[in-house]
């Protein structure tokens, strides 16, 4: 894994293309605003029919162990992706914005 790029949470800028890999429960408690919602186990399923094989996105799980694997198999198939260092753990220690469904955002 290696070759996947590493960005910690507080350097993602603002525009980033975020995909959030954690399960759906997790993402609806808490996530970035805009951020893109694919599970890891459905990843392989949808990423050639929902993702842009010019653009660049920042994979984020809760604390990382997740969003380095899939980051790693998304580089593999010729997508660029960035890591993002400890994920919304470290997402919300630097102060970054969440949203949630039912406007209590947390991370669980």
């Amino acid at each position: 894994m290696s070759d996947v790029e590493t960005v910690p949470a507080v350097e993602v800028p603002d525009e980033a293309r975020l995909l959030d890999v954690r399960e759906a429960y997790e993402f609806r408690a808490g996530r970035a605003p805009g951020a893109l919602h694919m599970p890891v186990e459905e990843v392989p399923e949808r990423f050639e029919a929902e993702l842009d094989p010019d653009e660049d996105y920042f994979v984020i799980c809760r604390t990382g162990g997740r969003s380095i694997q899939m980051a790693g198999w998304l580089t593999q198939q010729g997508y660029s992706v960035l890591f993002v260092a400890g994920g919304y753990d470290a997402w919300v220690t630097s102060g970054r914005a969440l949203e949630s469904d039912d406007g209590q955002p947390r991370i669980l």
